[in-house]
């Protein structure tokens, strides 16, 4: 397999899965900003929508968008339990989650990076993320995981969004569940793996 991200973007969360669910893969810098590949070739080539994550699986095949990705990802290694089995209400509350984080969380960041946003644009981001992520804080009390007591793909994705909170100025300081929770996945061997093999940490 082979997985396409961009240090530090949402493709941190299959680069996470991956290495909590052990399988060998390839991880290829693809920066979202230049979409040149390390080989110097132009990444739309690979994916010709430009953005990240990408994962190519052993037989060519492509397979795009983060939350189908971990899923994938997840179903490889069934006895790390990073996904619930297809077919079971847990399945559906998982992708409840990854539904929620994308639409929710991931994508009301995006105004946010981009420099042209006018200033109460910004600040209404801020205040609906901040919204968003008081409810997350209140459904993680009591709960050591999104999920219960196991790790799972979602919370690789949440973890990795919500690392854009401080650059882009968005105060999750008060809430408490959500940073002893993001304290636990950060402490993690398979995240620190991840997280180094970027650059991040």
């Amino acid at each position: 397999m082979k997985l396409y991200y961009s240090a530090g973007a949402c493709s941190l969360s299959p680069h996470i899965a991956l290495e909590e669910a052990g399988i060998k893969y390839e991880a290829i810098s693809a920066p979202t900003k230049t979409k040149v590949l390390p080989d110097g070739s132009d990444y739309r080539k690979i994916n010709p929508l430009g953005y990240v994550p990408y994962l190519v699986l052993d037989d060519g095949t492509g397979l795009r968008e983060g939350p189908a990705i971990v899923q994938y990802i997840a179903d490889q290694a069934p006895a790390k339990k990073l996904a619930p089995a297809n077919g079971t209400l847990a399945r559906y509350q998982l992708q409840s989650w990854l539904n929620f984080i994308g639409t929710e969380v991931h994508k009301t960041f995006s105004p946010l990076f981009n420099p042209a946003t006018p200033d109460d644009v910004k600040q209404a981001t801020k205040d609906r993320l901040l919204s968003r992520l008081t409810w997350v804080d209140g459904e993680l009390a009591g709960k050591k995981y999104l999920m219960g007591e196991d790790f799972s793909v979602a919370d690789a994705y949440l973890f990795t969004i919500t690392n854009w909170a401080k650059p882009t100025g968005v105060d999750i300081s008060g809430l408490k569940n959500l940073a002893a929770y993001r304290e636990r996945i950060a402490a993690r061997p398979a995240v620190q793996r991840a997280m180094k093999a970027e650059g991040l940490i």
